[in-house]
């Protein structure tokens, strides 16, 4: 399925997990720390700068976000996770949302995994690899931010966080603009595999 990303629209913040639109339609998910670029992966996966809000406090998205991309999938962006300075509270409430989309019946075709490519990944990463791995859950792994750090260093790391991950992850930069055709391969690339299979 080739897919219009200029055609791009937000839908909705959900602060509830079980007000989620009923609607059946293909969710590519975006996971990951607080302040990883989530909300700038979707901007130049869309080429809007202002599309999704980005923020420069670490955990300030509390919601799940949707966004439909051609009418035809979602692209939802999950809480960031890990912020320390917020309340053990909202860290908790954050996870039983993340947790409670992961366990309504969805139809989720790819999750995208970003992790900060200068830092590699942490416990909190490790432990959202674990819990797709035990769902079963197809991902992907994106090595964001790959214009903070030099050629070659960026593709060293990215190859230590593929070993990691036993993927094949990609460097990904919202500013070059790296890893955005990858991306929208990836993502096509799996609802079509989806497709074929509903024929």
């Amino acid at each position: 399925m080739k897919l219009n990303y200029a055609k791009a629209e937000f839908l909705c913040s959900y602060y509830n997990a079980e007000a989620l639109p009923p609607e059946k339609k293909p969710e590519v998910v975006l996971v990951g720390r607080s302040n990883v670029g989530k909300s700038s992966m979707i901007n130049k996966l869309v080429n809007r700068k202002k599309f999704a809000f980005t923020s420069s406090k670490p955990g300030k998205t509390a919601a799940i976000n949707f966004f439909s991309i051609d009418g035809s999938i979602y692209i939802v962006d999950l809480p960031g996770y890990g912020f320390a300075q917020r309340s053990k509270s909202e860290r908790r409430g954050w996870g039983r949302l993340i947790e409670t989309y992961f366990s309504l019946e969805r139809d989720i075709r790819l999750v995208v995994l970003l992790i900060d490519i200068r830092h590699g990944p942490t416990e909190d990463d490790m432990l959202m690899y674990e819990y797709l791995t035990s769902k079963n859950v197809p991902f992907c792994v994106a090595a964001t931010k790959s214009d903070k750090v030099s050629k070659t260093a960026a593709a060293e790391k990215t190859e230590k966080i593929s070993e990691t991950f036993d993927v094949n992850a990609f460097a990904f930069s919202s500013e070059n603009s790296e890893g955005v055709e990858k991306l929208r391969e990836i993502i096509e690339s799996v609802t079509a595999e989806k497709e074929k299979e509903g024929e």
